[in-house]
């Protein structure tokens, strides 16, 4: 399935990006009036390869859980349960994300790719358990080969079943405790960073958990690279959820869908999923800038630009699910906005 999705994802259309540039230029407002949401529309249209793009309804959060060995070295306060806790509570309706998508009418989903816990079954689970957790990066590799493509297939999967059912937006969500760890370790990796530059404060740890967070980061590093391959440095210092979100963005690429990242954990993930598809990146817009520093160099390194910056540093999908009606705005002046033209209104000499 990994295979099948990477050959199939090609460079967003350019011929549909320069009719969409185009046709912003021709509408009843001055040039470049909308600024960044002219770009995400056009965006939009290479995704979609259509001018006008189509409008990115209905939308999907799909949230990966998974845990961390790396929770043994104390890089949290936070107790392991929490994440199992966690996927109850968005099951339940209970969570941050779970308000913010009822307030822009996107779905829920929560898919168990590596929780620490039997889960009982739910309508909105998609159980596709790898295993219980990720081994500690500070030991070894966080994940077999094996595991990190399974976690990978999950990922295409979810986005594959999600498309086929209509929804035409993938939105990424992201429970685990520890993961900010995991995080930096692949955004170090991948874009190397120092690990006191992408490492941040996560749920809000104290001083001395932060110091020591930096020095466990440094320590995956330095026993888990160099790696040969993309998949060779996920598997080693990243995470089940990680590798998830890195297939989910496969296939909403493979499937021309956008996809909107969140945070951190998105971004490192995004990071993953670009070094094995470069033109994957093109069919994904950046929702917002995390609090987390590694969140920064990830979207720098990717050359991406946040449509919200609102301190935030939760996770969930919550920062993407707030762009999401930026996102639909900028497709609907597209479809709705006159030109001179057809409104009779006095184009600027040019």
């Amino acid at each position: 399935m990994l295979d099948q999705t990477l050959a199939m994802i090609q460079p967003v259309d350019a011929v549909a990006m320069a009719e969409a540039r185009a046709h912003q230029d021709r509408l009843t407002k001055p040039k470049g009036s909308l600024g960044a949401l002219e770009d995400v529309a056009v965006r939009l249209a290479g995704i979609a390869a259509a001018c006008p793009p189509p409008l990115p309804e209905p939308a999907a959060l799909a949230i990966f859980a998974a845990d961390h060995g790396v929770h043994a070295r104390g890089v949290t306060p936070w107790p392991r349960e929490v994440t199992a806790q966690m996927v109850a509570n968005f099951l339940a309706g209970g969570a941050v994300a779970n308000a913010f998508a009822a307030h822009v009418g996107a779905s829920v989903t929560v898919v168990d790719v590596g929780v620490a816990a039997d889960l009982p079954a739910a309508p909105a689970l998609r159980s596709r358990k790898i295993a219980y957790g990720t081994a500690d990066i500070t030991q070894g590799p966080a994940m077999t080969r094996e595991q990190a493509v399974a976690a990978l297939e999950a990922g295409i999967e979810t986005a594959g079943d999600l498309v086929e059912s209509g929804v035409r937006c993938l939105i990424t969500g992201d429970m685990g405790i520890a993961n900010t760890t995991a995080s930096a370790a692949l955004i170090c990796a991948f874009t190397g960073r120092d690990a006191a530059d992408a490492t941040g404060r996560g749920t809000g740890v104290d001083d001395v958990t932060y110091e020591r967070k930096i020095a466990v980061v440094r320590e995956a590093l330095a026993v888990n690279l160099p790696r040969d391959t993309p998949l060779d440095v996920l598997a080693a210092v990243g995470g089940l959820e990680h590798a998830a979100l890195a297939g989910f963005i496969l296939g909403g690429a493979a499937a021309r869908v956008p996809v909107i990242l969140d945070g951190v954990i998105a971004g490192a993930a995004a990071l993953a999923a670009a070094a094995l598809a470069p033109d994957a990146i093109g069919y994904c817009v950046a929702g917002h800038r995390s609090a987390e520093p590694g969140h920064a160099a990830a979207l720098a390194f990717l050359g991406m630009r946040p449509l919200v910056d609102l301190e935030l540093r939760l996770g969930e999908g919550t920062g993407a699910l707030l762009a999401l009606p930026l996102v639909g705005a900028a497709v609907r002046v597209m479809h709705e906005v006159a030109t001179f033209d057809s409104a009779g209104v006095t184009d600027k000499p040019s």
